[in-house]
């Protein structure tokens, strides 16, 4: 069975297409602590890029979470670009900004600034307008549905690399709507991933693993993390905080963190729901809201960060301690505003 994603193609930016179809040595960048999304729409751009005859080497600042070891070419990923290459291009993948690339970028600055780019992003708090082909969608539920029509708008099949193509995308946009669950998850989101599922991405499997399969050290490291549930007096915001040492005591690394915030945000009285996770920097803020009411994006970019209306995020120069007081009473007064 085949599904026809023609009437969506005219999305995609021809400069997008002329600027990958020409490269010969790309450098194509995920955004820091790696989710699905910008792994899968990374690994894309290198399947592209090799059918175009071209070279691409896949580049995340930090290393990437054992929980994507299913997808296949994640090997590929390395944390600074080759210094012997000749590279042409610059393909930035699912970065609300360019500093959410992270440290790679400051590493090689001369080296980004000075290359050609495509941008392929879906955040609305991206306001980045510098290139003339950057292809920034807030309305795509995933970057990875991006990357499919541009897959399929450069006529390389879904089903290349023996299914590995259809099934990274298929974990970005599983990731990003919570297995379609997110309001973002729209008609051509669905259309899109009928047809990654018809040229061979294991839906089940993908959702299996990315949402229903945890190690024991992580469930305990959720136990904490709700043994520590706070809520404002109306209820309308709840928050917790995820420490280093809740890390130490279960075992957990990082990426076992991921999760936490989807839990808080099943309260069936918040408007807001804010996990404060301390971190080298200081505090990360993962914030998410219910439809119809506040927009993640206002409170986090407050405070710097950005993202999308339901979920978004920041990073505070102060402990989490610290960050409480401000970041809470933004909330109360964004969830105050609501009414229902």
């Amino acid at each position: 069975m085949s599904v026809d994603l023609n009437p969506y193609l005219g999305a995609v930016p021809d400069a997008v297409v002329e600027r990958l179809s020409r490269a010969r040595r790309v450098l194509a960048v995920g955004h820091e602590n790696p989710d699905a999304d910008t792994l899968g729409a990374t690994l894309a751009i290198g399947h592209l890029v090799d059918a175009c005859g071209g070279r691409a080497d896949l580049v995340c600042t930090d290393p990437v979470p054992r929980l994507y070891d299913f997808l296949d070419g994640v090997e590929r990923f390395r944390t600074d670009p080759d210094p012997a290459a000749a590279y042409d291009l610059l393909v930035i993948s699912d970065c609300g900004s360019l500093d959410r690339i992270g440290a790679v970028r400051g590493r090689h600055q001369a080296l980004f600034d000075r290359l050609p780019r495509v941008v392929l992003d879906h955040h609305a708090s991206n306001d980045d307008d510098g290139g003339a082909a950057d292809w920034i969608d807030p309305d795509a539920a995933a970057t990875c549905e991006m990357a499919t029509l541009l897959a399929a708008r450069m006529r390389v099949p879904l089903d290349a690399a023996g299914g590995a193509l259809a099934t990274a995308l298929m974990a970005g946009i599983v990731m990003d709507t919570a297995t379609f669950a997110h309001p973002n998850a729209t008609p051509r989101t669905l259309v899109v991933s009928a047809a990654l599922v018809a040229a061979g991405a294991p839906l089940s499997d993908i959702s299996r693993r990315l949402y229903r399969s945890k190690p024991d050290r992580q469930l305990r490291l959720f136990g904490r993390i709700l043994g520590r549930l706070e809520t404002s007096d109306d209820g309308r915001v709840v928050w917790s905080t995820l420490l280093d040492a809740d890390r130490e005591a279960t075992g957990t690394d990082v990426e076992h963190s991921e999760g936490i915030i989807d839990l808080l945000s099943q309260s069936e009285t918040a408007e807001v729901a804010i996990l404060f996770k301390e971190a080298p920097e200081g505090t990360r803020l993962s914030v998410r809201t219910k439809p119809g009411g506040v927009d993640a994006t206002v409170l986090t970019g407050r405070f710097g960060g950005g993202g999308h209306a339901r979920a978004a995020g920041a990073s505070l120069a102060v402990p989490p301690d610290a960050a409480r007081a401000d970041v809470l009473a933004e909330a109360a007064r964004l969830a105050a505003a609501v009414d229902r």
